[in-house]
C-alpha cells in the first residue's frame, strides 16, 4: 500500500523465478479521483515494499486502466541485480528505465528511398549513394 495520498497498490499472482533472477507479479492499482499513477511512483513503492536498492531493476509494464477509471492493472518485474536485468530485460525497456540512449531512427520511406537508389549502382558505388559515411 503506498502512502501517496488515496492510493493503494495491491499484488496478485506474485512469482519468484530464480532461473531469470527475478520475482515477477500482476499489479492491481486502486486510485480513487486520480486519473492515473505515474510508473515512477509505482516503481518508488514497490521498491520500497520489496526493499529493492536499485529501483532502475523494477519494471512496469502492460498497464491499461479499467472502465470507469480508478483501477489499473498491469505487470511488474523486479531483478535481483542489475546484471541479470541487462542480460534478460530487451532493449526497448532498456530505453525506457534510462539506462541506453535511444538511437537516432530515420522514416521509413527514407529508408525505402535509400533502397532503391542503391538498386541503380553496382559495386563499391553503392556506398557512396544516400550519404554513405567514408
Amino acid at each position: 500500500m503506498a502512502g501517496n495520498g488515496s492510493v493503494k497498490v495491491n499484488v496478485k499472482k506474485f512469482m519468484n523465478n530464480p532461473l531469470l533472477g527475478r520475482k515477477q507479479m500482476l499489479v492491481e492499482v486502486i486510485h480513487p479521483g486520480l486519473p492515473n499513477v505515474s510508473k515512477e511512483k509505482l516503481r518508488a513503492a514497490l521498491g520500497e515494499r520489496y526493499k529493492v536498492d536499485n529501483t532502475q531493476t523494477v519494471v512496469l509494464f502492460g498497464f491499461r486502466t479499467a472502465f470507469g477509471g480508478g483501477r489499473s492493472k498491469g505487470f511488474a518485474l523486479i531483478y535481483n541485480s542489475i546484471d541479470e536485468f541487462n542480460r534478460y530485460e530487451p532493449k526497448y525497456r532498456k530505453i525506457r528505465v534510462g539506462l541506453l540512449e535511444k538511437g537516432i531512427s530515420t522514416s521509413r520511406k527514407q529508408i525505402k528511398e535509400l533502397k532503391n537508389r542503391r538498386k541503380k549502382v553496382r559495386g563499391t558505388k553503392k556506398q557512396e549513394v544516400g550519404g554513405g559515411s567514408k
